[in-house]
Parts: C-alpha cells; structure tokens; sequence
C-alpha cells in the first residue's frame, strides 16, 4: 500500500509558480527584497517542483497585500453610478446616430456629420464633470 503524499510534496504547476512570483514582485515594489534578492528568489521559483520548494522561497515574508483588483472608471458612490449610467445613455444614442447617419451616407451619401451635433454636445458636459472628479475614483476614493 503507497503512503499518501504529504501537501508540501505536491508538484505545483506554472500558474502556481506565476502567482509565487507576482507575490515576489509586490514584496519587492513595497521594499521588502532588493532586486538582486528578488532576482534570485524569483530564479528559485521557476526552478522549483514542489510546494514545500515554493513555501520556503516566501517563508521570511510578511503576508503581502492581494493583488489589486480591475480599475474602475467610476466610483461607486451614487455620483458615480450616475455618471455611469449617463455615460451609458450617451454613448447608446451616440452610436445609433453614428449608425443611422452611416447608413444614410452609404446608401445616398454626401450627408453631413449630423450626428456629432448630437453626440458632442452631451459628450463635452460628461468629459468636463469627470475631469474635475465627478464620480471618478482617486486616492481615498473607491
């Protein structure tokens, strides 16, 4: 009868080393390791076959902070949800008249670009209300 593998003597696959290495790339952007350390440590993951090897190379390390997540162009305050939603109504009635008047310029041409008459407009209010930070995230702000 085989004995069970003990956990630090699983095989750890490429995801696993990458994640390892990511962690080691935050320790060094916060200080935690200088680059000739953080080059040998990352060196030492990619040649390692087990997760025994990968915990010895993070031992010495404080927990590190998760990664950060996706950036988010609005907050999430109510003054973003609604530049959110009226970037969302702007951009739909921009795009069917850029639609309509692609049409109409196929089909008979010489048409005007009308509907930068409708598309510019409101555009210019929303650029200028997120410019001077209308629901748009910055430090302190989520």
């Amino acid at each position: 009868m085989t004995q069970p593998v003990r956990p630090e003597d699983l095989r750890i696959s490429d995801a696993e080393r990458t994640s390892v290495a990511a962690a080691l790339q935050r320790a060094h952007e916060a200080g935690q390791l200088d680059l000739n350390e953080f080059d040998q440590r990352v060196q030492a993951v990619w040649a390692s076959r087990t997760r025994g090897d990968l915990a010895r190379v993070t031992a010495d390390l404080p927990a590190l902070p998760p990664p950060p997540g996706p950036r988010r162009a609005f907050t999430g305050d109510d003054a973003g949800t609604a530049m959110k939603v009226l970037t969302t109504i702007w951009l739909c009635i921009s795009l069917v008249n850029l639609v309509l008047w692609g049409i109409l310029e196929l089909t008979v041409g010489g048409i005007h670009p009308w509907w930068l008459y409708v598309a510019l407009p409101p555009g210019a209010v929303l650029g200028t209300l997120y410019a001077i930070g209308v629901g748009r995230p910055g430090p302190g702000r989520s």
